[in-house]
């Protein structure tokens, strides 16, 4: 059988590591894993993974700015690159990058994609309160478009002060998700790039149960292509199934969302062992899913190279 490939599958370099953990920097309220290549092969041959895609979760390289967030992410990306050469096969990469800092960006992207080969690019739906979407980023987006990346969009803490008890993690996570991809569908980012291949994480958020909403609230608060148009933009997306294989989100996301743009995610390490694998199962055992197109085939047609 086929094995699968995530594209929700979380690095933490031990130079990155130390980094955050100097400076008291969390992941959306979530502290900093224990990571190791060991560990997430282990988690792979459990769940029958056969490539796992890397990248760096929020805050990313956000936290330092100028040369050392360009610094640190030609560090993680070159991490990446060389556990990628050491497991031929096993893991590829999604390209650090430093917005809001947009020439850094548009810099190591071009390194990224060009010299370290790798398979796209992570960004985080908003940077510095900065949502993606946003004219600024414009020049960015431009050029991901032009190359036909693929971009995979995870949340990050919204700017604004977390409710006492609810850790951004939770609940805000699906929410700065919503915002990312409702941004870039009413300034027009899909429209102009429509080479474009957006992931979103943790099945879009709540974007399938509410896009129809917040296609017709766009069109009520003065998008001229209406809601039918906005709603096509939507359904441009990639989903993936990290942290999000129940009986309440995996029917809605299968009823808005193109069969060949769901795609299997883990989320770990920020997902321990013993949940990334649970979520498997609940996969594994969903009814009416196209199983083999989930776990591999439309990854594929995303890295052709992986097929």
């Amino acid at each position: 059988m086929a094995q699968r490939i995530d594209v929700h599958h979380h690095v933490v370099p031990p130079a990155y590591r130390e980094r955050l953990l100097r400076s008291g920097t969390d992941a959306g309220g979530r502290d900093v894993p224990d990571w190791s290549p060991q560990a997430s092969l282990d988690l792979m041959g459990r769940n029958d993974i056969g490539t796992a895609i890397l990248s760096v979760t929020t805050p990313g390289v956000e936290p330092w700015l100028g040369g050392d967030a360009r610094a640190m992410a030609r560090s993680v990306n070159e991490y990446c690159a060389e556990l990628a050469a050491e497991h031929p096969g096993r893991f590829g990469f999604w390209a650090t990058l430093t917005l809001p800092d947009v020439d850094g960006a548009l810099a190591e992207a071009a390194y990224a994609l060009d010299e370290l080969h790798a398979d796209g690019v992570v960004l985080l739906a908003n940077s510095a309160g900065t949502y993606l979407g946003d004219p600024s980023f414009e020049p960015l987006m431009d050029e991901l478009g032009r190359r036909g990346a693929v971009v995979f969009v995870h949340p990050s803490a919204l700017p604004a002060e977390p409710v006492p008890g609810i850790p951004p993690f939770a609940a805000d996570f699906l929410l700065d998700t919503t915002r990312a991809a409702a941004n870039l569908a009413a300034n027009g980012t899909l429209h102009r790039h429509p080479d474009l291949k957006i992931i979103l994480s943790h099945a879009g958020g709540f974007l399938p149960y509410a896009a129809e909403r917040i296609a017709a609230c766009l069109e009520m608060a003065g998008d001229e292509r209406g809601t039918a148009d906005l709603l096509t933009d939507l359904r441009r997306f990639y989903f993936d199934t990290a942290l999000s294989a129940s009986p309440y989100s995996l029917p809605g996301l299968t009823a808005f969302a193109d069969p060949e743009r769901i795609l299997f995610g883990s989320d770990f390490p920020y997902a321990p062992a013993e949940i990334a694998t649970i979520m498997t199962g609940r996969l594994d055992t969903a009814p009416e899913l196209d199983h083999p197109a989930i776990n591999r085939t439309n990854a594929t047609r995303l890295l052709p190279h992986l097929a």
